[in-house]
């Protein structure tokens, strides 16, 4: 029979794929190659030092039977030690920040994990600082192991033994330029300082997050004050261990806008759903390439799921929330079903045969200014309320009269998959839009709509 032991035989060895459609949009010529560490059993790079590190602690005896693993993560890390919990009989607390996606806690609360929420605000070295937390909680939990990933040796140690061994197999040693992103430093150090050693000439490029420290702190030995910034997972706010700056030969920034979407974007056109970090790894991994020729190898890793963040950057409600969405990807339908609370949702409407005083009592009941008239799902004409008002003040007993005695011509009529540059273009020579799905009239988009998403 063919078949593992455990689902821990299934981390590692993650294949490589290369990057095709999206290189030839960006006029690359190196060839670019994906390390999928999103296919190990936890679906992150993280699962290799969190069998590592608990490996070290029984072969220590740091860790004993019954026994309780406490770490502070962002999520991924937390992941991989849960698997291993449970496949060996561990319980686990993790203390996260209220910036991890809910699908990781979830996912954390699957496996069997406690966890501990901390806000993201706390400063380190305070006692809510989820890092410190977690510290108090292991000096007050009995037979706990706190493995500490962003100093422990057996984080980079992992990938000195497996990660860069694989990459360098993979590539048939013909690897020239290694990016990575920077969070606890393992990945980048581990597998970078083996790469090193087989070739010196290989680059290994750290990708960060503008807000976090790395970059400053490489070029200068300054470490400034850190601004939040969107992507999890990766960056810091202090130096850490096991982060050696000096296997990294440069560290680029990239914005949470160019993270996100080229996340987005590598789902949509190579089908390799990630997460934000690795957005943030290949902006760097193609700012690299553009300069280099057919010759040049280089490999990016794909941290982990893009399952860990639907709720997040992979949803176009969040992103436009953010103010991230790209234009060209803000549709109709995405306008109708977002608007800013106080704006009615539902949409709003009147028929032609009825009296204008009920045109008038809804646009009073629901605060719009102007209100589309419909027959049979279809538009029909229109009423805006300055030019009703100015109606009856000539003539009340129009009150009673049918709509469509006094409608003006419909609102123009867009697709729900119609593009905000269209729609803003229509919007200049009228008060409103409307949304038509499947020959049916779905919504309404105003002038001030398209403002909110501005603001």
């Amino acid at each position: 029979m063919n078949f593992y032991n455990n689902i821990l035989e299934r981390i590692g060895n993650s294949p490589l794929v290369k990057i095709n459609n999206l290189t030839k949009q960006y006029g690359i010529k190196a060839q670019v190659f994906a390390k999928m560490e999103s296919l190990n059993p936890g679906y992150s790079v993280k699962d290799r030092i969190g069998v590592s590190m608990v490996d070290w602690a029984e072969k220590e005896g740091v860790l004993k039977p019954g026994g309780t693993i406490i770490e502070a993560t962002s999520g991924n890390t937390g992941i991989g030690l849960a698997l291993t919990a449970a496949v060996r009989g561990y319980r686990c607390i993790f203390v996260l920040t209220d910036k991890v996606s809910v699908e990781k806690m979830r996912y954390l609360k699957s496996l069997g994990a406690d966890i501990v929420v901390c806000p993201s605000a706390a400063k380190p070295g305070s006692p809510d600082h989820y890092v410190a937390t977690a510290k108090r909680l292991s000096l007050e939990t009995p037979n706990s192991f706190y493995p500490d990933q962003y100093n422990h040796p057996e984080n980079p140690a992992a990938h000195y033994r497996t990660t860069g061994p694989e990459i360098w197999r993979d590539t048939e040693g013909k690897i020239t330029h290694f990016v990575a992103s920077i969070g606890t430093g393992g990945t980048i150090s581990g597998t970078g300082r083996y790469l090193k050693e087989m070739n010196p000439d290989i680059k290994v490029i750290g990708a960060d997050p503008y807000g976090s420290i790395f970059k400053p702190y490489k070029d200068s030995g300054h470490v400034p004050e850190p601004t939040p910034y969107l992507v999890e997972g990766i960056g810091q706010n202090l130096p850490v261990g096991n982060a050696d700056m000096s296997v990294i030969d440069e560290i680029i920034n990239i914005t949470d806008r160019e993270s996100f979407n080229l996340a987005r974007e590598l789902s949509r056109k190579e089908g390799i759903f990630c997460g934000g970090s690795t957005g943030t790894i290949f902006a760097g991994a193609l700012r690299v390439a553009k300069d280099l020729d057919e010759n040049a190898v280089v490999v990016f890793i794909v941290c982990d799921t893009g399952e860990h963040y639907l709720t997040k950057f992979h949803s176009d409600e969040w992103m436009k929330e953010k103010l991230l969405l790209e234009p060209q990807t803000i549709t109709a339908n995405l306008i109708a079903e977002t608007k800013q609370a106080g704006s009615p949702n539902d949409l709003i409407f009147v028929g032609p045969d009825e009296p204008v005083s009920s045109a008038v009592a809804k646009m009073g009941e629901s605060g719009v200014t102007q209100i589309p008239v419909l027959e049979n799902d279809a538009s029909v004409g229109s009423l805006r309320e300055s030019r009703v008002l100015t109606r009856l003040l000539e003539d009340r007993d129009l009150l009673n009269a049918p709509i469509r005695d006094i409608m003006e011509e419909s609102f123009p009529v867009v697709d729900a998959g119609t593009s905000l540059d269209k729609i803003k273009s229509k919007l200049q020579r009228s008060p409103a839009v409307l949304i038509e799905d499947f020959k049916r009239i779905t919504g309404i988009i105003t002038r001030s709509d398209v403002l909110d998403l501005q603001q």
